[in-house]
C-alpha cells in the first residue's frame, strides 16, 4: 500500500478492519437493483446495521485493490452473491453481519467499500448513480449531482486510476 494518508473501516462489533490507503477513486451513492437487492440481503441478516441511506441508496467510497487490505479480521468476512454465477461478492463480517466492501471474482481494479463502515472525516460524496432505479416516491436531494446511469465522469475516474495503477503511480 501507498503511504499517502489512511482511512480505516471497521464492523460494528470492531472485530474486522480494512484499511484504504490514499484518495478514494470516487465517492458515491448507487441506486441500481443489485445494490438494492444485495443491501436488502444483508440487513435481512439477524443484527445487521443498515446498509442503505434512507433514500434507498447505497454509500460507497471505492478504492484501487492495491490500496485496499484486511488489516483485522479476515476469518471472518464471507462473500455473499445476488446468484451463483455472479461476479459480484458483497463481502460481509460474519461476527455481527455488517456488509464492508463488494469486490469482483475477476475484472474491475477496484473495491467498492461501504462508506458507512469508515471512521473520521471521510470524502464528500460525489454522485448519485443509477438513480433510474430508486425507489418509488424517493425525492433525491440535490446536494450532489444525480445520474440515471454511470456519469461520463465516473468513468473517466476509474479509467485514471487504472492507468495510474498499471504505472505504479
Amino acid at each position: 500500500m501507498t503511504s499517502a494518508p489512511t482511512m480505516t473501516a471497521t464492523c460494528a462489533c470492531g472485530s474486522v478492519e480494512v484499511r484504504a490507503s490514499g484518495k478514494p477513486i470516487v465517492s458515491a451513492a448507487c441506486y441500481c437493483d443489485d445494490c438494492q437487492n444485495g443491501a436488502a440481503q444483508i440487513e435481512a441478516l439477524p443484527n445487521s446495521p443498515a446498509v442503505r441511506d434512507p433514500d434507498g441508496g447505497t454509500a460507497y467510497m471505492l478504492y484501487r485493490k492495491d490500496r485496499f487490505e484486511c488489516s483485522r479480521g479476515a476469518e471472518h468476512l464471507q462473500p455473499r452473491k445476488l446468484k451463483d454465477t455472479s461476479p459480484t461478492n458483497r463481502v460481509v463480517a460474519t461476527c455481527c453481519n455488517s456488509a464492508m466492501f463488494v469486490n469482483f471474482d475477476r475484472g474491475p481494479h477496484w473495491v467498492s467499500a461501504y462508506r458507512a463502515r469508515f471512521h473520521g472525516d471521510l470524502p464528500p460524496l460525489q454522485a448519485r448513480i443509477c438513480t433510474k432505479f430508486k425507489p418509488d416516491g424517493v425525492v433525491l436531494s440535490d446536494d450532489v449531482p444525480s445520474y440515471r446511469s454511470y456519469s461520463p465522469g465516473f468513468i473517466v475516474k476509474l479509467l485514471a486510476s487504472r492507468i495510474a495503477m498499471a504505472l505504479g503511480r
